[in-house]
């Protein structure tokens, strides 16, 4: 079901409304603790008491289980605001910086500020939480915000724009619908920071048209994320943490596990775990299983089918075109230069690949863009320190998959190709702030060498800078 006909492609009306929220901005109602604190407490009292319909929305889109849409849209945000209203005085506060010799009697101080008119633009595979998210720490920072939600998963843009409408002046926090023609529009308003979340290529655009205005940006993107199972790994687990991470939302996950590179002398035992691991979280058949999710689009059921021909499925490999359901499926005897192997999957195909050594480990994955996230399962401190410390990776887990994303404690993001900035904690309130450093200088007495006169001044300048 589409809801276009709630899109905005009026370029008057969404000026309109960016004007109004930087009027609004600049009226300084965003920018007290209090009203910051009242904004957290009233998002977090509107996710409570619609979770039923927030979770109703994701099983329409996604076919998401309740369990599933709980844990990885909303339980998730409530703990990142129940972190930010903990947090949020400290974060506020100005604080003193050291100054040096030659300026004796200022005081230095770092002030975070909030930018102004914020754009956060959300994806699809987690559709309320990849909008909410960053929409806290917009709002603990004090900005406004726009949110342009995912034209593919159009029952959660429906409900949050309907949400947030209720609970926000929209001159505070408003959601514009609409497909790439409103996107363009938002791209051209003259917005203080634009927060995207998304695909590699169109994380280029925004860039691209980000930098016509010198806006600043987050660019919270992708890329394929390796999982590495070397020969001191405890398989069982190692299976069935990677299955966790692999499976859930039907792999549109940007940090699932999205090439397994495993140990030869652990390879036949691997795949019977992850066989295992599959059967135990949705029985004998995934399809047929009411815990298991869906791809969100027929073009996306496309480009994954046509993966499956790049190996051997020795677990999975059937799917349903009816549901748009894909089972989850590792693929064996793939070559590096196999079409699954250039793009980042965004399903529940999981390609294997293994190894003998951890330097042709590390040899491998410099080969391709520096992923969002790595995965490591070893017992070997020194096999763990040496993936750690020679491989650039966004994020990751040693010994488990995607959990180091639900943590407010650890900032999130990636690097290079993978993504620009980092969010969740307080990672997210200085992504949403500008630090500002002001001097405050004395008047009580003043230093002539400062001044241009003669040389003199010039040699005692030598003695303070040397």
């Amino acid at each position: 079901m589409k809801h276009s006909e709630y899109y905005v492609t009026d370029e008057n009306i969404i000026s309109n409304i960016v004007e109004k929220q930087k009027r609004y901005f600049y009226e300084q109602k965003t920018k007290s603790k209090a009203v910051r604190v009242q904004a957290l407490k009233d998002l977090q009292s509107m996710i409570k008491s619609n979770e039923e319909v927030i979770m109703e929305a994701l099983k329409k889109d996604l076919n998401k289980s309740e369990i599933e849409a709980y844990a990885s849209e909303i339980g998730i945000l409530l703990e990142e605001i129940r972190f930010t209203l903990k947090h949020l005085d400290g974060w506020m506060k100005s604080k003193k910086a050291k100054t040096v010799m030659t300026h004796i009697g200022s005081k230095g101080y770092i002030i975070p500020e909030p930018y102004g008119v914020t754009l956060i633009i959300a994806p699809w595979n987690y559709p309320f939480q990849l909008a909410i998210s960053p929409l806290i720490g917009a709002i603990a920072a004090g900005n406004t915000a726009i949110i342009k939600p995912s034209e593919l998963t159009p029952n959660v843009s429906r409900v949050m724009e309907e949400l947030l409408a209720k609970t926000f002046d929209p001159s505070f926090v408003t959601v514009i619908e609409g497909a790439v023609e409103t996107t363009q529009i938002l791209l051209k308003q003259p917005l203080d920071y634009i927060f995207f979340t998304g695909s590699v290529n169109v994380g280029k655009v925004i860039m691209q048209e980000a930098g016509k205005q010198l806006i600043p940006v987050t660019l919270e993107l992708g890329g394929k994320s390796p999982c590495i199972v070397h020969r001191d790994a405890n398989v069982e687990l190692a299976a069935k943490r990677i299955m966790f991470g692999k499976s859930m939302n039907a792999g549109q996950t940007c940090v699932a596990p999205d090439y397994l590179l495993v140990h030869k002398d652990v390879k036949v035992q691997l795949i019977a775990q992850l066989q295992k691991a599959v059967t135990q979280f949705y029985g004998e058949d995934a399809l047929t299983s009411g815990r298991y999710g869906r791809i969100v689009s027929e073009r996306h059921f496309d480009r994954l089918i046509e993966f499956l021909q790049d190996g051997k499925a020795v677990i999975g490999g059937n799917y349903n075109e009816e549901t748009l359901q894909i089972a989850p499926t590792v693929l064996d005897e793939v070559k590096w230069d196999s079409s699954v192997m250039q793009d980042e999957i965004f399903g529940p195909i999981l390609p294997l690949i293994e190894y003998e050594s951890v330097d042709e480990v590390v040899s491998a994955v410099h080969q391709k863009a520096k992923p969002l996230a790595l995965y490591l399962f070893s017992e070997s401190e020194e096999v763990q320190q040496q993936i750690i410390n020679t491989v650039s990776f966004g994020g990751g887990c040693i010994n488990d998959t995607i959990m180091h994303l639900a943590t407010p404690h650890l900032p999130f993001g990636g690097v290079g190709e993978s993504g620009i900035g980092q969010y969740h904690g307080e990672a997210s309130f200085k992504t949403f702030s500008h630090f500002k450093s002001v001097l405050k200088q004395t008047t009580k007495f003043d230093f002539a060498f400062k001044y241009p006169s003669d040389n003199q001044s010039l040699k005692t300048i030598k003695k303070f800078l040397k």
